[in-house]
């Protein structure tokens, strides 16, 4: 058993488990501490609890290691969503494929806010996209001048659909959890189920049944090795 789960009382494969129902379904840890209790695994949604502070943010950045390169085209869209019942601003960033490059909550969505999203970006990416895709908000031309001016910026709502149906899993989960309690708390969640929910989320309408299950086993093979990391 890998070192990075020495001390814990149970295996790594019901650590992981736990982890992946709580971040992939909008499942409570109540629901998941019943459902592994009627597998014969007495835990307690506290420690489910911890398990996924703990693990969450690891399998999204070994998930994020093993995935491909992201694309050179990135689409960037706000919404609001509300923490411990005051709104915040939730800035996500994805490729042309609809994969997730980052996240960062903030209060406001000025010129202020984009650019240290625009910011955040490029370091955790380490480079500048081809093309930059946002609605007309203004505060994303402010950000776009100050951080990366040299690069194509289309502004176009219905151009940027890419990214605002990557929010439909946050917002089904903001629902669940009937609303984030901090700030901190929502953005290390979300920051690791922005990595881990879509990737299992696979495009079912557009492949067949066959290719479906051949792609569900081979990264669930993945999602294997992450754990035995």
């Amino acid at each position: 058993m890998s070192s990075t789960y020495k001390g814990f009382r149970f295996p790594r494969e019901i650590i992981a488990h736990c982890v992946w129902l709580y971040h992939r379904f909008t499942l409570s840890f109540r629901e998941i501490e019943l459902m592994m209790t009627a597998r014969g695994v007495e835990v307690s949604y506290e420690t489910i609890r911890a398990w996924s502070t703990r693990f969450g943010p690891e399998f999204a950045r070994w998930l994020r290691q093993k995935a491909p390169r992201p694309s050179d085209k990135w689409h960037l869209d706000e919404v609001f969503i509300k923490v411990g019942g005051v709104q915040k601003y939730l800035w996500r960033a994805v490729d042309q494929h609809g994969n997730v490059l980052d996240i960062l909550i903030q209060g406001k969505r000025d010129g202020k806010a984009a650019t240290r999203f625009f910011r955040k970006l490029l370091k955790k990416q380490g480079r500048r996209p081809r093309a930059l895709i946002t609605d007309k908000l203004r505060s994303y031309q402010v950000a776009h001048r100050k951080t990366m001016s040299t690069v194509e910026h289309r502004q176009n709502k219905y151009l940027n659909n890419r990214c605002e149906n990557s929010h439909r899993p946050t917002r089904q989960r903001e629902r669940a959890m009937k609303e984030f309690r901090s700030v901190g708390a929502a953005q290390r969640f979300l920051a690791s189920f922005s990595r881990i929910s879509p990737y299992f989320r696979l495009p079912r309408h557009r492949m067949t049944a066959s290719d479906h299950r051949t792609e569900v086993a081979t990264r669930f093979q993945v999602w294997d090795q992450v754990v035995a990391a």
